[in-house]
């Protein structure tokens, strides 16, 4: 039969038992379904099933199909036999995928948890790889039916993870093959056409965090947040790990650990008599809290919300029922019955800490799914209550779980291996949109170490969330507890946050419009260059800092350590001593306790703000900006309230800031636009700081001549301009030699 256009306004073409589906220019979903079907229900991974590449030239024939897009060109010919390499191929560029291609230079993406990690442990896969394209298997995955998770036509296989050789001996086939070549934006952005957008997380949880697994009474936890005020560290939340609840009252259950009462919903009263004056207190004080919960015992008779509970299922007391995370009336009544009270007192959201893969080895009803993915999504759900954005905190689920952030990382070991481990390993994990990790900031349990501790907290000032997490008696995590210079160092690394809270921020939202990680490998942005893959322990924070956090013991009085940075084209500035880089390079880079390889992009204005203890929530009353030396660049200030879901409506606020250097003239342009948000503030001062260079010699606000202040250390000068209403613009020039 001679070839023909078929109709295809809709990017689909099905033949036979295959269809295929070209959802983006990089992206084509490809089913064999001879004995079940097609699915066109969505999956926790395939999450909008619309999705198409209009755009897309479909041509068939009755054994033939053939689909061109700008990024690839997909060849089939029908045999009667599954897909093989003989009756399917994708060209894209210079290469060709084909049915049961290994996929060896992948670069790596998240595992579910570093629990036990004490060093370097095998990555899982994302969706860069050098060889140009992923295949991602969705075959045999549970589906979405109402909102609700069910087994796809046929069934599910036993194992949580059909591999790609598994799927190729069977029969059905449902896979997602990303060709991007060397354009791994393109990636990125059609991961999130396919699986959704990684939502903006509620401000407060990339701020600074306090947490032990230690029996703290409600008084010491009022000390805790006293301290933090005394020894200047900013806090923004305090964690209540499993010993808020009761522990020793449970009578049935699995014995999780050796313990019935990790599952808990009541107060343990002994330890915290006034749970809602606590929490009542720090609300008022700006501090947000979070509670651990380990579901897998259920709701027990012991609970104070029991009664409630059974009769919500409309049930009668008397019996335990077994977890079920598979039947919709079970968790809404969980989260009515145990959680909302809790919420309704002051608890902010939940710290999902699933550990009992092993007590039950998959949802009830939907053999295959483990419980992580599904709870994680159930839990993010419930907490969009009210208009609030969504807030999730768990082990990451896999594929889709992009959705539901932010990700704890697990109980790792506290050593160097682990630290050295952390940075590639978060970087590597961006790669699967597992965007924010929170790890546990200095390790979970081992041996005391102060030098590691203090360099742990300077890499995660620099990355998604400063958590501070630990266990037993001889691993408190405050930081005044460690001496000095660590203490010192620590609080540098702390108020460093405080004032880039701004930038963060801003760059925060970046990872939802641009569908970008926040700790972002150098290959990210220079995939032909060498380098970039081979410095994997250095990032990009965002679009303007470049961190190569120090992960190995120095040495002398200062501790000082030396590290391999590579710099890409441009002038880069070490935000800590001044000294200026011009790249490409690679130049090794000491750093004293006191300081890391921290280095700005020349030209790019930083948003900042003055040191605050409640960074994510102080109101941004003076904006901050730093500008080193470049010939032009510019940057956005991103706001909003912080909270809700008003982002998704443009409920938001962003200002232009423009920096030009033509001679001896610096003109920086400050240009708000008109957004409005709750909570936004009526006016608003600036302060412009110029480092490394000479003493202006005239300054000019709106036209009008200023004053700058000089600070001899730093070689900056400093603009102060008076509170003014935030939407008008201005504009400041100085003439200064660099």
């Amino acid at each position: 039969m001679e070839e023909q256009a078929k109709a295809s306004a809709n990017g689909q073409i099905a033949l036979g038992s295959a269809r295929f589906t070209a959802i983006t220019p990089h992206l084509v979903r490809m089913e064999y379904a001879p004995r079940y079907g097609f699915v066109d229900d969505p999956t926790l991974f395939a999450q909008e099933r619309s999705a198409r590449d209009a755009q897309a030239r479909i041509l068939a024939t009755d054994e033939t199909v053939t689909i061109e897009t700008g990024g690839f060109r997909l060849a089939y010919q029908a045999d009667g036999k599954p897909f093989h390499a003989g009756n399917l191929s994708v060209v894209f560029g210079k290469r060709e995928w084909k049915p049961g291609l290994a996929n060896s230079g992948n670069l790596g993406g998240p595992i579910p948890t570093l629990d036990n990690v004490r060093g370097p442990v095998a990555l899982g896969e994302g969706l860069l790889s050098r060889d140009g394209w992923y295949l991602l298997d969705d075959s045999g995955r549970p589906i979405l039916r109402d909102g609700w998770v069910a087994q796809r036509p046929g069934g599910m296989a036993a194992s949580e993870r059909i591999s790609r050789e598994s799927a190729v001996a069977g029969t059905e086939y449902d896979w997602y093959l990303f060709a991007y070549g060397t354009d791994y934006f393109r990636a990125f952005q059609s991961l999130s056409i396919i699986s959704g957008k990684v939502p903006l997380p509620r401000k407060h949880v990339h701020g600074s965090w306090y947490c032990r697994w230690f029996k703290y009474t409600a008084d010491q936890f009022r000390q805790i947040v006293q301290e933090y005020r005394d020894h200047d560290f900013p806090l923004d939340i305090l964690v209540m790990d499993m010993d808020w609840h009761e522990l020793d009252t449970a009578r049935v259950g699995y014995g999780h650990a050796g313990q019935l009462g990790w599952t808990g919903y009541n107060w343990n009263r002994d330890l915290i008599p006034d749970p809602e004056g606590l929490l009542k207190e720090l609300k008022k004080d700006g501090i947000f809290v979070t509670l651990n919960d380990h579901p897998h015992d259920g709701i027990r008779a012991h609970e104070s919300c029991y009664p409630a509970f059974m009769a919500r299922l409309g049930q009668e007391p008397g019996r335990n029922l077994p977890y079920n995370a598979g039947d919709r009336a079970y968790m809404e009544a969980v989260f009515e019955t145990a959680l909302a009270p809790l919420e309704a007192q002051g608890v902010d959201f939940w710290w999902v800490d699933w550990q009992q893969d092993y007590i039950y080895h998959h949802v009830h009803g939907v053999p295959g799914l483990r419980h992580l993915p599904w709870l994680n999504r159930l839990y993010y759900r419930h907490s969009e209550c009210d208009g609030r954005r969504g807030q999730g905190f768990s082990r990451w689920g896999g594929w889709g779980d992009h959705r539901h952030p932010i990700q704890f990382s697990g109980d790792a070991g506290t050593n160097w291996e682990t630290l050295a481990f952390e940075v590639p390993f978060t970087l590597a994990s961006g790669n699967a949109g597992c965007f924010f990790w929170a790890h546990d900031i200095g390790g979970f349990w081992g041996d005391r170490n102060p030098e590691a501790y203090a360099r742990w907290v300077q890499f995660g000032a620099l990355s998604s969330s400063l958590r501070l997490h630990s266990c037993g008696d001889n691993l408190d995590r405050r930081p005044w507890l460690w001496g000095e210079p660590f203490v010192q160092s620590m609080r540098a690394a702390f108020r460093l946050r405080s004032e880039l809270f701004p930038y963060i921020y801003t760059s925060v939202r970046q990872c939802h419009d641009l569908s970008l990680p926040l700790l972002r490998p150098m290959y990210l942005a220079h995939p032909e260059c060498e380098a970039a893959y081979a410095h994997s322990g250095q990032y990009f924070f965002g679009d303007h800092l470049l961190v190569a956090p120090i992960v190995a013991p120095g040495q002398g009085p200062n501790f000082s350590a030396t590290k391999s940075v590579w710099f890409p084209k441009g002038e880069w500035f070490n935000y800590f001593t001044g000294e200026r880089i011009v790249g490409p390079c690679a130049k090794n880079v000491s750093a004293g306790i006191m300081e890391m390889p921290l280095f700005v992009r020349g030209g790019a204005p930083l948003p900042m703000q003055a040191y605050t203890p409640r960074m994510a929530t102080a109101p941004l009353e003076t904006l901050r900006i730093r500008c080193y030396p470049g010939e032009r660049g510019e940057s956005i200030l991103y706001e909003d309230d912080g909270q809700s879901q008003g982002y998704r409506r443009g409920e938001c606020a962003r200002t232009r800031l423009e920096y030009r250097r033509k001679g001896g003239t610096i003109t920086v342009l400050i240009t708000p636009d008109k957004g409005r948000f709750d909570g936004q503030v009526t006016r608003r001062g600036y302060r412009l700081e110029l480092p490394c260079a000479a003493r202006a010699e005239s300054v000019r606000v709106n036209g009008r001549a200023a004053n700058a202040g000089y600070d001899d250390a730093h070689r900056m000068n400093v603009v102060s301009v008076e509170p003014m209403v935030p939407g008008e613009a201005v504009e400041i020039e100085m003439e200064a030699k660099v």
